[in-house]
């Protein structure tokens, strides 16, 4: 799949992205950030992307080209190591809902928030066996 534009909507917080299907699709700024494809996130062999929190007011400063098939957003956190290729940005816009109820729920397994990146003293006090 082929990405034929890129619109960054800073108002709304949102990537979007036309497919040569002629797709478009918003991608939110945070969504993007907490499931970069960067080797800080991914490590060697996680099934799973490093979990990130306090990512709901992120933005997106700039977009990179990298050659015809990628391109790098740079973040207003720093965060700058990922290369969406055409290909990652086709998988998450196929598969957004999932992934974002995944992270939802293992921001909250973990007393994280969207708007905090520590756990929660009430995470980690026992519960009422223990």
């Amino acid at each position: 799949m082929r990405i034929t534009g890129l619109k960054a909507r800073r108002s709304l917080r949102v990537l979007e992205v036309t497919f040569s299907d002629d797709r478009v699709v918003a991608l939110p700024f945070e969504f993007l950030r907490v499931y970069s494809p960067s080797a800080e996130l991914w490590g060697h062999g996680r099934s799973e992307p490093l979990l990130v929190g306090g990512r709901r007011a992120v933005g997106l400063d700039r977009i990179e080209p990298v050659g015809h098939y990628a391109v790098r957003l740079v973040f207003d956190d720093g965060h700058d190591s990922g290369l969406f290729s055409w290909d990652v940005l086709d998988r998450l816009a196929r598969e957004y809902e999932t992934l974002w109820a995944r992270y939802l729920d293992r921001l909250a397994a973990a007393g994280m928030s969207r708007d905090r990146d520590v756990i929660t003293l009430r995470a980690l006090r026992p519960g009422p066996d223990g």
